[in-house]
């Protein structure tokens, strides 16, 4: 199966075309496959089959800050490579151009995309997609060339005459161009005034509990992120663990994928270990995913403290003489579990703490400090049905709740300062169709409504002995029958699930953890002596509504 790539076009908001660059063939206009792309419902499919396009098209597409990239072949490829190139054409473009991606960016600096474009893709064949190679082959104009371009200057000045240093100078450059860097995701000679390495670790929960309380499934999306600021070409060596010890990260760490620059052999022959020469700046060192529950055989034992999540809910509904109320009950820890004291942390990595709210005790070091894990950015969000009419009489004994009807959601958010250890509840009343209790109204006050006189006659109940009693307990029973059947019908309006939403700074739910970053200097090259660069670790948890309570 060939992967080629025969044409990219990138579309404004307005799905107006600001770039079309071909690679390959002639492949339909850019009008001609929006047209064809809008037509499908939303949500659109990443991957269309355009049967009717000449010649007929397979449309790669993907969504990214407004902008829309089209990727059409008309041969059978690889998805995910397709996918993947799309997705480091946005990286590309955020590196040199920056963040945020906007279209007047792209249509300000087409001279640079056009060569980004031509060297991640030749004749429609994915070759160099790294930032760092790209910048020794790219040339991107700096402020003054821009200045002088805008008032119809040449850039660069010409030169005078005949020099041998320039024609060197030419020479080193031409054969730079075309033998590439020694390392494809590094380029050639790094300097920074300051040395610094930065490690961000961010791990995404994706939890759901049973009504019971039992989890049925417990995840953590991990992603390490590094950021180098280092001279020369320096050898790293990042060590990583787990509460139950190096041995066990294998275990824990399952589906892990690695950027290019990591060495599997060491990391097959010493789990835990990543031995690496850094890409210069920000990049995605490694990527995780780490089941938080026990084997199957302990799940009927195990419920959601067990987890030890520092926020979990519990939802009861059908509340209320008729049913109509629901009450979410919200259980706060700020007991981090995974903590290890300062002092046997402080003698290994040398690794200081980056910015507050995070855990000096995890990782210790060079500049740490002794703040706790920070839990905030609590949001519990209960999606209800579409035929609720309103919600009223919100009450909550911590933050705000309201409801929004475009939404169909009932959202309650909790600030920082009311995080304390305990619990909080928020309860709500439901107010669905409205009903018909005329008739009910007229039975129980012993009228009878004739429908052919028009006219209300009274009952016969009415003049009998005893007939006191008989109606309190005729009214009785049919007050019984009206709340059964509105518990009944409020029943139906009742939410199914809530979801929960935190961020957690200076604490990983996995419990891993970096055990040190070393250099080693014997093996790097253009360091300098006694270079010791500054180095920090940062530890976030974010759940994304990823945390899910069925009712």
């Amino acid at each position: 199966m060939s992967s080629a790539v025969e044409a990219l076009y990138i579309l404004d908001q307005h799905n107006e075309p600001i770039l079309q660059h071909t690679y390959r063939s002639r492949p339909p206009p850019p009008k001609t496959l929006v047209s064809h792309y809008l037509a499908h419902p939303v949500p659109r499919p990443p991957l269309i089959y355009l049967p009717n396009s000449s010649p007929p098209t397979l449309l790669y597409s993907l969504s990214y800050a407004n902008l829309l990239l089209l990727a059409p072949t008309s041969a059978d490829n690889e998805p995910l490579l397709i996918f993947e190139f799309l997705h480091r054409v946005i990286d590309v473009l955020e590196e040199f151009l920056g963040a945020p991606l906007l279209a007047s960016k792209i249509e300000g600096s087409y001279d640079v995309v056009a060569q980004l474009l031509t060297e991640m893709c030749d004749a429609g064949s994915i070759c160099n997609t790294e930032p760092n190679a790209l910048r020794d082959v790219v040339e991107v104009p700096g402020w003054m060339g821009k200045l002088l371009g805008g008032v119809g200057l040449p850039g660069t000045p010409p030169a005078l005459g005949p020099s041998m240093g320039g024609l060197k100078q030419q020479l080193a450059i031409s054969s730079s161009s075309n033998t590439g860097p020694a390392i494809p995701w590094r380029r050639a000679n790094v300097r920074h005034t300051s040395n610094e390495l930065y490690v961000d670790i961010v791990e995404t929960l994706s939890v759901t509990i049973a009504p019971s309380g039992r989890p049925l499934a417990a995840f953590a999306n991990g992603s390490i992120a590094f950021t180098s600021k280092i001279s020369g070409v320096p050898e790293l060596l990042l060590t990583l663990s787990t509460p139950g010890g190096k041995s066990a990260i294998e275990k824990a760490l399952e589906l892990p994928v690695f950027h290019p620059c990591v060495r599997l052999v060491r990391w097959r022959e010493k789990p835990g270990e990543l031995s690496f020469v850094p890409p210069d700046g920000r990049f995605v060192l490694a990527g995780y995913e780490v089941n938080l529950l026990p084997s199957t055989s302990d799940l009927i034992s195990h419920s959601s403290a067990n987890l030890r999540l520092p926020a979990s809910i519990e939802v009861k509904t059908s509340l209320g003489p008729t049913g109509s109320d629901f009450e979410v009950r919200l259980l706060l820890s700020n007991t981090f579990s995974g903590s290890i004291s300062t002092s046997s942390a402080s003698a290994r990595g040398g690794l200081g703490s980056r910015g507050p709210g995070t855990s000096a005790s995890t990782f210790g070091g060079v500049g740490g400090s002794s703040s706790q894990p920070v839990l905030e950015d609590i949001i519990v969000s209960v999606p209800v049905s579409d035929q609720i009419r309103n919600i009223t009489d919100v009450r909550t004994s911590r933050g705000e709740a309201q409801f929004s009807p475009g939404d169909n959601a009932v959202e309650w958010r909790i600030s920082s300062k009311d995080t304390a250890n305990g619990s909080a509840t928020l309860r709500c009343t439901v107010v669905g169709a409205s009903f018909s209790d005329e008739d009910e109204d007229d039975e129980v006050s012993g009228l009878r409504f004739d429908a052919a006189t028009g006219d209300y006659d009274e009952t016969e109940s009415t003049y009998q002995s005893g007939a006191a009693v008989e109606k309190e307990k005729t009214t009785r029973q049919q007050q019984e029958q009206r709340d059964q059947r509105k518990v009944q019908q409020n029943a139906t309006l009742m939410p199914s699930s809530a979801n929960l939403s935190f961020s957690v700074r200076g604490w990983l739910a996995s419990g891993i953890k970096v055990e040190s970053l070393l250099i080693d200097t014997r093996k790097s090259r253009g360091l300098g002596e006694g270079v010791k660069p500054y180095k920090g670790v940062k530890y976030l948890t974010v759940s994304r509504k990823g945390i899910e309570t069925r009712c």
